[in-house]
């Protein structure tokens, strides 16, 4: 066809093309905005600082091996006062709870009854001596007449009978005597025992004999005994921990922890282990003999007895705060020579005071996390600040309070 003949392009055909063109150049603009943006943000991310976090250095420390269990505290002396004759009660010379001393007179009982019975027999016995002298003469009066043949033997023998028998009514009223003033003095019922005494279970007017019980009971209070069961494997293990190069055995300390955390200050003196184990519950029992000067262990009381080494040795040390426990196990983060921050699988022996014992998965100088633990992750960077070492007796009293 002719260039004559071809028809002329429409308007709106070149408004739809130049409005493709006004697109492709907005959006060629805006990439070329956007792609600098999109390049920064990892440079950001990689800008933003490493968290800090406070650590400390895994040391060593004297520490010595410890073994813990419950036990109890027992009085070594407990008597159980009764009256011994009967009679009624005239007055009860103690305070109750008073600390007493053996001998101190506690009851007393009315004696009437007994002054005259210890005078009955005073009698007895001046009846019995006259009676003996006036045997005692017949016989020897006997005697002479029959050395002279004026007596026959069989009399003579007759009052040699006579006065046997007057010396064995002699002993028997110098024995009823005798317990007419033992009966005089079981009237005053006196302590047999140092202690601290309890209530009493008869007042002034009451009739009291040998069949109405306890009246008071005393518990001696200086020094008591601790009294706990040891499994026989735990046993064996404080034997072993025990055991020293030279064949011989290390000396321990018995400490006690009382109800409410606090430590007794006066040590323990080991002195008893049964020699048979209890096929129940296959444990036996040992006991320590420890100072109550303050009376300040009461008998029965429950507390922790805590069997020590008295010589410490240099064992690795982390602070408590440091330690963290999942289902695995007890576990420590530590930072590593990258400044990263590392997990590590430990086991723990004792603790003391904010320290504890770390037997394995640590070594020493190994930097423990031990502020901003929960803020890091293992593998990540951070930035560590050994923290200076803390003041241990002010942690201890702060533990102290806590408890």
């Amino acid at each position: 066809m002719p260039d004559e003949a071809r028809p002329a392009p429409s308007k709106s055909r070149w408004i739809v093309v130049a409005g493709l063109v006004v697109l492709v150049i907005a959006a060629g603009g805006g990439w070329l905005l956007l792609k600098p943006s999109a390049a920064s943000a990892p440079a950001a991310a990689q800008a933003m600082p490493a968290p800090g976090v406070g650590v400390r250095p895994a040391g060593l420390r004297g520490v010595s091996q410890s073994f813990e269990f419950v036990g109890r505290i027992k009085a070594i002396e407990k008597v159980e006062v009764r009256a011994r004759v009967e009679g009624f009660l005239d007055k009860v010379l103690f305070r109750e709870g008073q600390v007493i001393k053996a001998g101190d007179l506690l009851y007393q009982i009315d004696k009437s009854q007994f002054l005259a019975r210890v005078e009955d027999a005073k009698a007895n016995l001046a009846v019995a001596e006259a009676e003996r002298t006036n045997a005692q003469l017949q016989y020897k009066r006997q005697l002479e007449l029959s050395q002279r043949q004026y007596s026959p033997q069989s009399q003579v023998d007759q009052n040699k009978a006579a006065l046997d028998q007057a010396n064995g009514r002699i002993m028997q009223a110098r024995a009823a005597l005798t317990l007419a003033e033992i009966n005089l003095g079981y009237a005053d019922i006196r302590a047999p025992i140092d202690g601290r005494i309890g209530r009493t279970a008869y007042t002034v007017g009451n009739l009291v004999n040998p069949t109405s019980g306890v009246l008071a009971t005393i518990v001696s209070q200086n020094p008591v005994y601790v009294v706990f069961p040891v499994s026989v494997r735990e046993l064996q293990a404080i034997r072993e921990a025990r055991r020293q190069e030279g064949g011989g055995m290390a000396k321990i300390d018995i400490l006690i922890r009382q109800s409410d955390g606090h430590e007794y200050p006066q040590r323990g003196i080991w002195n008893f282990t049964d020699p048979q184990v209890d096929q129940q519950t296959d444990t036996l029992i040992m006991r320590a003999t420890v100072p109550n000067p303050d009376g300040e262990l009461i008998d029965g009381e429950f507390v922790t007895a805590v069997i020590r080494e008295r010589q410490e040795e240099q064992r690795l040390v982390v602070p408590q705060a440091a330690l963290q426990v999942d289902q695995s196990g007890y576990y420590v983060l530590v930072v590593d020579g990258q400044h990263k921050v590392e997990q590590r699988r430990v086991q723990t022996g004792p603790s003391r005071d904010t320290d504890i014992v770390v037997v394995s998965g640590l070594t020493e100088g190994d930097k423990v996390i031990v502020d901003g633990i929960q803020k890091v992750r293992p593998g990540q960077v951070v930035q560590e600040a050994v923290l200076p070492p803390p003041d241990r007796r002010q942690a201890v009293g702060r533990q102290e309070r806590g408890r």
